[in-house]
């Protein structure tokens, strides 16, 4: 007879969902994201569910509006490391056109928009931008009490 043996503790979960690259499709993704923090733990309305609230919106806004591709979807993924408590948010389209951390424009202070990305420079301990499989791109955001 084999002994049984203890698994290993889960450490980081994982959700990945792909959602329209439509206005509809960008609040599906936001609340998507903070009905799954709050799965794993992470209470709605906590400081780190509205952060990461705040970044899907402002990634997945700047997806539909700025890397939409005609026929293309746009995926979400989270990613929660439950020792350190960063939450990492990625939204991975198919449009080349790659924003940076380096060139965050400044936008007229009349405009309307153009602040998206000023708000996730604002509220993330850190974000970036990298390639993904395929065309396109992934924007990534960190959040959490460690992800300085």
């Amino acid at each position: 007879m084999t002994a049984l043996q203890a698994q290993p503790p889960v450490t980081v979960s994982v959700f990945v969902q792909r959602c329209s690259a439509t206005r509809l499709g960008a609040t599906l993704a936001r609340r998507l994201a903070v009905w799954k923090l709050d799965v794993w733990g992470i209470p709605y309305g906590s400081g780190l569910s509205d952060t990461v609230a705040l970044l899907v919106a402002e990634l997945a806004a700047n997806s539909v509006l700025h890397g939409r591709v005609p026929g293309r979807d746009f995926e979400l993924r989270l990613s929660y490391a439950y020792g350190t408590g960063v939450v990492r948010v990625e939204i991975s389209d198919t449009h080349e056109a790659r924003p940076g951390p380096a060139a965050v424009p400044r936008p007229d202070p009349e405009a309307d928009g153009g602040r998206g990305l000023l708000i996730v420079e604002a509220l993330a301990a850190r974000w970036g931008v990298s390639d993904r499989l395929g065309p396109g791109k992934t924007v990534w955001a960190e959040a959490g009490p460690l992800a300085r």
